[in-house]
């Protein structure tokens, strides 16, 4: 299922009307990838130079920054060729920890908005079926609800979604899953020149890197992804927009707009703040005016608050049909 999806998006990639819109190349996407890999080399060369303490939130920073430029290299840029594109998202694996080629996969699936926040068809969804509830123990359920209210999204949330993501991954790979073993191998091969910049040219731990530097760059990201979907009936109304994210926007190559995102899923990123003012009215009428105003607005609502069940309300996520959308 997952290689059809991949598939399914490849074709959609260079299909006629995304096509004429956007140029074969896109050069701001290509000077962001420029830009962004070059500061992680500069960043990195300065460590014994400069206070790690200021260092090492700024390195978390770019690497938050190169994985919203991975996350649009999934969607078909900077170029209209799929193999050119995946070259650019998995040679450079800043963070380590996720090999691009199973992040696209993954991501793909995500993007079937039919399936959106199911816990066994979504593989993004924060969303448990009960009976997998149930079974779960005591402690690992009190972590998990931990990370309903925004502060425990960050400070547990990175770790927690780091080693559950690497966990499921060694299954997988043990059990031979399709184009689990070729991702990973391909993965390590790119990670061997990125850690030796790291350890052997710029005398960074590869621990500190870790700890310091990668983890905290990932939790950025889940300040994202902490309110941006829920379980509804509607298909459009699962997912949220963040409308004036004027610092965070930039950093998320305004995916913050993410009801425009699963509307328009091929369109690049300098292209969103003007067409979500085209249909600004129409996606908050659709998603039921689940709209914040700023990443502020998240923060005084969740920051020690849940912001949704841990538990799927409806066991799985109906269909568009089924919601009376087909």
């Amino acid at each position: 299922m997952l290689e059809t999806v991949s598939r399914t998006q490849d074709a959609a990639v260079v299909s006629p009307g995304e096509a004429a819109r956007v140029p074969a190349i896109e050069w701001p996407t290509v000077a962001l990838v420029v830009v962004c890999v070059g500061g992680w080399f500069w960043l990195t060369s300065l460590y014994g130079e400069v206070s790690a303490w200021l260092l090492a939130p700024a390195t978390a920073v770019l690497l938050a920054w190169h994985s919203s430029i991975q996350h649009e290299i999934v969607h078909g840029h900077p170029t209209r060729w799929s193999a050119v594109n995946r070259a650019i998202g998995g040679l450079m694996p800043l963070s380590l920890w996720i090999p691009f080629e199973r992040y696209r996969t993954l991501h793909l699936q995500h993007h079937i908005n039919d399936r959106l926040t199911d816990p066994y068809d979504d593989p993004e969804s924060n969303y448990w079926a009960p009976e997998r509830w149930e079974r779960r123990p005591r402690i690992l359920r009190r972590i998990t609800e931990l990370q309903l209210t925004l502060a425990g999204r960050m400070l547990i949330g990175s770790w927690w979604r780091i080693g559950g993501f690497v966990r499921r991954e060694a299954v997988a790979f043990v059990r031979g899953e399709p184009g689990v073993r070729r991702a990973w191998v391909l993965h390590a091969v790119a990670c061997i020149p990125v850690v030796a910049w790291i350890t052997a040219v710029c005398g960074i731990p590869l621990w500190f890197y870790v700890v310091a530097m990668v983890v905290p760059g990932n939790a950025i990201l889940l300040i994202r992804s902490f309110a941006e979907h829920r379980a509804r009936p509607g298909v459009p109304e699962r997912t949220a927009t963040v409308e004036d994210a004027r610092l965070l926007g930039p950093l998320f190559l305004y995916n913050s707009l993410h009801a425009l995102h699963h509307a328009e899923p091929l369109l690049p990123w300098y292209r969103y703040q003007r067409r979500y003012r085209v249909l600004r009215e129409r996606l908050a009428a659709e998603n039921g005016g689940l709209v914040y105003r700023t990443y502020f607005d998240v923060a005084r609502r969740y920051l020690f608050r849940p912001h949704d069940v841990v538990v799927h309300p409806t066991g799985r996520a109906p269909s568009r049909a089924q919601a009376g959308y087909g």
